[in-house]
């Protein structure tokens, strides 16, 4: 992945770079022969769709993040759009969720011809505000998606405890943050459905689109596996109406020989988060950008590394001209975006989640990347403030 390639909608600015934001070549030459191998394996079986490779799969990262079913589906989107058929979302029911995060998480509720309702963030790891959950329930609120941002678990406990009070299901959107852990469980396997992406820049990518859905509960299981391969229990038959969302053997098998890598590339995440921080504090930078800090519940797997600073448009645009790359996550709240206008939203309404678009600024932080390119974009960092 080249340093101007970006993630979904992110920025199509052209800069010349000293290094990639995201360089997927050293995973890959670690596992060449590995993935080759599995490529091939799938081609000469002519198995292309489902069958053994998609099951394995499934089984592994099953038994991996310690869930009753893994469900594999075509993408992270899908998985939420999956997660909420499953509960029979309908029009005219809502969707509480964060109005700070990847659109795909707003517009599987839309989908449905249901509301997303938004509630605050917290401003320190970004995620869904616990406190601003309750007063936006009605008697219409059919599910809660909180949001795992950037690698770093929503407090949970709380939502999960006023989601209970009122039967309202959960459902965690994990697509950032596969190998999480929330007071040392899994992220994904708390609510009742947990939904994760493999787009190629998460932590486990496969080499293209694909997703899962995770769940403890019996019959989600059974609802799951039926809704995404068209509603079908068997052949032709079909009991409801499902899509089709499958996550095929060629992306099974990749990823099949990703997953025994992901804890490695998950503690290199980490490392360089901790590296961060020493040199962040080497140059006395406390004072002018915020870093981000997991709280005491929360293992962070750091999917990116966004800071926070007042400066951020004139610091990026120095560190562009520098040649380190950057990346905003997100421009802007979903509330303030024109596909949902609609909901007659305003500004002001949202205060931390208007914000953190103001101020966010993801720095490289891929399980490859050197100590001598983080050195460069901190010691840059130091001297646009004078350090």
């Amino acid at each position: 992945m080249t340093a101007d390639t970006c993630e979904e909608a992110g920025s199509r600015e052209k800069a010349t770079f000293a290094f990639p934001f995201l360089d997927l070549s050293h995973q890959f030459e670690s596992i060449q022969d590995e993935l080759e191998s599995s490529v091939l394996r799938v081609l000469r079986s002519q198995r292309f769709i489902l069958g053994h490779e998609v099951e394995a799969f499934e089984a592994e990262i099953a038994a991996w993040n310690s869930s009753r079913a893994a469900i594999a589906c075509a993408s992270g989107s899908d998985a939420v759009l999956l997660a909420l058929m499953a509960l029979d979302v309908a029009p005219g029911d809502e969707v509480i969720t964060t109005p700070f995060t990847f659109v795909a998480t707003g517009t599987a509720i839309t989908r449905l011809g249901a509301t997303p309702v938004f509630a605050d963030i917290e401003p320190g790891a970004f995620n869904l505000d616990p406190t601003q959950v309750e007063s936006a329930i009605t008697r219409r609120t059919r599910a809660i998606i909180p949001v795992h941002l950037f690698g770093c678990p929503a407090d949970l406990a709380p939502i999960i405890a006023i989601a209970e009070a009122n039967s309202i299901p959960v459902i965690e959107d994990a697509a950032q943050a596969i190998g999480a852990k929330y007071r040392g469980r899994q992220i994904g396997t708390i609510g009742q459905i947990g939904c994760f992406s493999f787009y190629p820049t998460k932590n486990l990518g496969c080499a293209g689109d694909g997703g899962l859905v995770v769940t403890n509960d019996e019959q989600l299981t059974e609802r799951l596996r039926i809704l995404h391969v068209h509603g079908s229990r068997t052949r032709y038959s079909y009991d409801v109406i499902g899509i089709n969302s499958r996550l095929d053997a060629l992306q099974a098998a990749i990823l099949r020989v990703k997953l025994p890598h992901l804890d490695d590339w998950t503690r290199a995440r980490r490392r360089n988060a901790d590296q961060y921080s020493r040199l962040f504090s080497k140059y006395s930078l406390d004072s002018h950008v915020r870093l981000p800090k997991a709280p005491d519940y929360a293992h962070h797997v750091y999917n990116q590394f966004t800071i926070r600073t007042s400066d951020r448009d004139r610091l990026r645009a120095y560190l562009r001209d520098s040649g380190i790359p950057t990346e905003i996550y997100y421009p802007f709240p979903l509330h303030l975006e024109p596909a949902f206008s609609y909901l007659g939203k305003k500004p002001g309404d949202y205060p931390e989640a208007e914000r953190a678009p103001r101020e966010v600024l993801s720095l490289p932080i891929y399980p490859g990347l050197s100590i001598e390119h983080q050195m460069q974009v901190v010691e840059a960092i130091a001297r646009f403030y004078g350090k």
